[in-house]
């Protein structure tokens, strides 16, 4: 009697569209692939120089909590900056992917804690303007499905932290473009508490471009990308930061951190950390 052996293949969860790949950035640094986000990422500065990902609509946000599970990301060929870079630095690691963009399943929600999408964020800055404009995009999103290509500028370093001496940018931006509405935004923002309002560092694509030498949507028609990128058009976006479509569920209470100061004094941060411990001494 023969026997018949049976060849299963597994198919991974997510599959690219052409659409997606066309419209990635240049890179000048290893280009990674996640199942919903890639990556740029500049061994020089030990951070993605970009992250590029979609906002769909009908992605349903808020169906996962966070899961705080910061790592090393293993798919860097040069490994990427580690939790003790971060640690006692008195920088945040900065989602460039917020975690709130990719609330819509385990799997996103988990990646989007690697430590290539973490970049050093000062925390008035990421806990206030730079979370109100994650909030602003991910409206813009649900509305009508968008790309987005966020990342710090990196054109030099007088900052930087831990042992594998990751960067600390001045600054940090957002491309977003809308393929069905054809029309394009961009941002630039200081690494420090945000004291405008957020129409307020608005630029245009073009000046992102020329400082930080990437070519953000190459396969835009020539024509249509000049137009888009050359010119400012505020008045074509809804302007609300109301974050009605992602919700955390995540309802752990904050618990004083465990952590003991450099001067021997209990640690003052409040943590939701399982371990106690908040993002200085964990």
């Amino acid at each position: 009697m023969k026997k018949i052996f049976l060849i299963i293949f597994f198919i991974p969860t997510f599959l690219f569209s052409q659409e997606f790949v066309d419209f990635l950035p240049t890179n000048n640094g290893e280009l990674v692939h996640h199942p919903y986000y890639s990556h740029s990422y500049s061994e020089q500065y030990e951070q993605a120089e970009w992250v590029f990902y979609e906002i769909k609509k009908e992605r349903v946000l808020g169906l996962v909590r966070r899961t705080d599970n910061f790592r090393s990301d293993e798919k860097i060929s040069t490994n990427s900056a580690t939790l003790s870079d971060y640690k006692g630095s008195g920088y945040d690691r900065g989602h460039l992917a917020p975690a709130g963009d990719m609330s819509f399943n385990y799997t996103a929600m988990s990646e989007s804690f690697y430590m290539s999408n973490m970049s050093p964020q000062h925390p008035s800055f990421n806990r206030g303007i730079w979370k109100m404009l994650e909030s602003l995009v991910r409206n813009w999103g649900t509305n009508s499905s968008i790309y987005v290509v966020t990342g710090p500028v990196l054109n030099y370093c007088t900052i930087t932290i831990g042992s594998n001496n990751v960067c600390v940018p001045n600054y940090y931006y957002k491309v977003i473009y809308n393929p069905t509405n054809q029309k394009m935004i961009s941002f630039i923002l200081p690494n420090k508490k945000g004291e405008q309002s957020l129409d307020y560092y608005v630029c245009s694509t073009d000046y992102l471009e020329q400082i930080t030498n990437i070519d953000f949507f190459p396969i835009i028609e020539d024509n249509l990308e000049e137009k888009l990128e050359s010119e400012i058009h505020k008045e074509l976006w809804t302007w609300t930061t109301s974050n009605t479509n992602y919700k955390s569920k995540n309802t752990i209470l904050a618990n004083q951190c465990l952590g003991i100061t450099k001067k021997g004094l209990r640690c003052k941060n409040k943590t939701k950390n399982t371990n106690r411990y908040c993002y200085q001494h964990d």
